[in-house]
């Protein structure tokens, strides 16, 4: 049994963690991301889950800097899973008046997942960022009558008691997140015949046309490209390393040789994982509406 470091009980890495490696694991959970990662890299845990990339709000710049600058972890799996946010809090203080909540709570990720749902029904309620769904979900446990509410996870919900005002309430029903399994060796999974590999390029800094060479070097294998984003390399202003994931395992032909032509040029690259990739079959009709509004 492996033990998994993870953001609280309830949040949306609880659940997906769940999905991906069920009641089979050891789960430790943090309040902070940086507690999850420091614990797999000082041994507490074997792994951390990782949040990486929202389809509404796209990459999670924090998460993606300290796996390249803080930690050396590679990527072991990656798995899509949506991220369906609710209100919560406690039925009897709403009567069914809206007016009634004074404060919503969540992760600034999750709150603006949900921003047409608050424009919509609850423009008056003040808005609190905190660390993690579930720890909003725990501070509206600890303040019963003050009219607080929370968006998070059923999951949230019922490990705090507490019910779900209303279902749901994310803004698209298309809403999923990506989440990476690092830790320094792969975790028995189940069979996927979807493959990544994960690599950072950095360019040389006298060689102009570089970033050219190195999608050329792809092209021409005919070698797709899920993913490109440039990110700071945090040396100097203006200087950016190139976060790529590549459609194909690293233990092929084609791939080696372009990342060799990529070094051949001047690049350095860097290798964070080649992984099994998981989707996630969704059907519209896990979302079924909105709820009482």
């Amino acid at each position: 049994m492996a033990r998994i470091a993870l953001l609280p009980e309830g949040s949306v890495s609880h659940e997906a963690a769940l999905h991906l490696a069920g009641h089979d694991h050891q789960f430790v959970h943090y309040k902070l991301i940086s507690d999850v990662f420091l614990s797999t890299a000082r041994g507490d845990s074997e792994y951390s889950v990782i949040p990486i990339e929202n389809t509404i709000e796209g990459s999670v710049n924090l998460h993606m800097d300290w796996i390249v600058h803080e930690v050396d972890l590679p990527f072991q799996a990656e798995w899509v899973f949506p991220s369906i946010q609710n209100l919560i809090g406690r039925r009897e203080e709403l009567q069914g008046d809206w007016g009634s909540i004074q404060k919503v709570m969540s992760h600034p990720v999750a709150m603006a997942q949900c921003m047409q749902y608050i424009r919509k029904y609850l423009p008056h309620a003040e808005l609190e960022h905190v660390s993690s769904t579930a720890e909003a979900i725990n501070i509206v446990k600890q303040n019963p009558g003050r009219g607080w509410a929370a968006i998070g996870t059923t999951v949230g919900a019922h490990t705090h008691g507490l019910d779900i005002l209303a279902p749901t309430v994310t803004d698209h029903n298309n809403n999923f997140t990506r989440f990476v399994l690092i830790g320094r060796k792969p975790l028995e999974l189940p069979p996927s015949t979807a493959h990544k590999t994960t690599i950072l390029v950095t360019l040389p800094e006298d060689f102009p046309g570089a970033l050219h060479q190195v999608l050329s070097a792809f092209a021409w294998r005919r070698i797709n490209l899920s993913r490109i984003e440039s990110r700071p390399t945090k040396r100097k202003l203006g200087s950016y390393y190139f976060y790529i994931d590549v459609e194909m395992a690293l233990d092929t032909v084609l791939l080696p040789a372009a990342i060799e032509e990529i070094e051949a040029i001047g690049c350095q690259v860097r290798i964070l994982g080649s992984y099994p990739s998981y989707s996630y079959e969704f059907s519209l009709a896990d979302s079924n509406g909105r709820g009482n509004k």
